[in-house]
């Protein structure tokens, strides 16, 4: 117990407050860590000033979430990780003025403040989280007394109760289309069909769940430029983008699902030559993409401090999750690039290559709709997952 405190009262990882973009009025968060086992867990959380805070709590996936105003979260993110109790750690913006640090939970669990107040130069503030095991039933009248404080239109607040609910937007991007027809296989398959096909078993999937609004970017064979895409996700007020594809490749032996999340550096050379290749696509029709670099990189800084990324990303390793064992993946099969068709700051996305057209036998898979049917609903499935997660950033 004694070596447990030493820990949590040592000076964690911090990152220079000066060099964040925060805003006059906005909280920093400077030093973050946890310990703990499968009962119990202790978060520390350090703080240029006192800030206000509250607790919720969310049912299936269980979660322990802490209301906060808005906050720059400058500290290491490697100090602050899912252990025993605490499955994983989210934390990000969540909406105006607002952020949240959402801890998954392995078992149903209260959240306790154990101890605030200033370190002993004075110069940050402290907030230590106790997270202890409770049994179901206690678990249950904790969601259930749970008030969200939301915004309505006018900007006037009003409470709701209990967990969060609602129908889920998600738009389908099928990949290239019209004279844009992406890549080719060996037997002459086109890229632009491939996903178009399985776009339409994609959203029969989702619409036989229940509860989720889906529309396609695209439902003919036309071309529409990747800012245009972007556009149509957040002009539909999309909780989710994905878009779909099928590229081709210079290893013609590689086969097998990826699933990729935006990033302004990639994660191997195959990412970085596949997002140069995707968003060429464009210069087809003279689309001048010159330029661009500047806004894209304002994006990727806004999204660093939001929960997008977080929210792709939980979404990508759920789709490759559902597909373990059931669909044929890549090695690492989550990378990430400078997508632009990612791009948008607030519309979660994904980017999911469903098989190699330069391999003959993916091309003849992606062909089969036998395959596009069950894989349609492994990924329906992973959306579903996922939905809890989705709706609760609407907060």
């Amino acid at each position: 117990m004694c070596l447990l405190l030493l820990l949590l009262l040592a000076p964690g990882a911090r990152a220079d407050p000066a060099a964040s973009p925060a805003t006059s009025d906005a909280l920093v968060a400077v030093a973050a860590r946890m310990v703990g086992d499968d009962n119990r867990v202790r978060l520390v959380l350090e703080f240029q000033q006192e800030p206000d805070f509250a607790i919720r709590y969310l049912k299936a996936p269980d979660r322990a979430v802490i209301e906060l105003p808005e906050t720059v979260f400058a500290f290491d993110k490697s100090t602050l990780a899912g252990r025993g109790l605490v499955s994983a750690v989210r934390y990000g913006a969540a909406g105006k003025g607002r952020a949240r640090i959402v801890l998954d939970l392995n078992k149903p669990a209260r959240l306790e403040l154990a101890q605030t107040g200033d370190e002993a130069n004075g110069a940050l503030h402290r907030l230590v989280f106790d997270a202890i095991t409770v049994d179901e039933s206690e678990y249950l009248d904790q969601v259930a007394e749970t008030v969200w404080t939301l915004l309505d239109g006018d900007g006037t607040e009003q409470a709701s109760a209990g967990d969060v609910s609602g129908a889920l937007n998600i738009v389908i991007d099928p990949g290239h289309g019209g004279i844009d027809g992406g890549a080719e296989g060996p037997a002459g398959t086109m890229e632009k069909n491939v996903t178009l096909a399985f776009a339409q078993a994609f959203k029969e999937s989702l619409e036989a769940e229940g509860g989720i609004n889906v529309s396609l970017t695209r439902t003919e064979d036309k071309f529409l430029s990747l800012s245009a895409r972007v556009r149509m996700a957040r002009d539909a007020d999309a909780d989710l983008l994905v878009s779909l594809h099928a590229d081709s490749i210079r290893i013609k032996s590689l086969r097998g699902a990826t699933v990729y999340t935006l990033s302004d550096k990639a994660s191997d050379a195959m990412a970085r030559a596949l997002a140069n290749q995707e968003n060429a696509a464009e210069e087809i029709v003279g689309v001048k993409l010159d330029g661009a670099a500047e806004g894209v990189a304002a994006i990727l800084v806004d999204l660093a401090r939001t929960e997008t990324r977080v929210f792709s990303t939980g979404l990508a390793q759920q789709v490759i999750n559902s597909f373990e064992g059931q669909v044929r993946l890549i090695n690492n099969p989550h990378r990430y690039a400078g997508f632009r068709v990612l791009q948008a700051p607030d519309v979660p996305s994904v980017l999911i290559e469903l098989g190699y057209l330069s391999n003959r036998d993916d091309e003849e898979m992606l062909n089969d709709e036998d395959w596009q049917e069950k894989t349609a609903k492994l990924l329906a499935q992973s959306v579903v997952k996922y939905r809890q997660t989705i709706l609760a950033g609407r907060k």
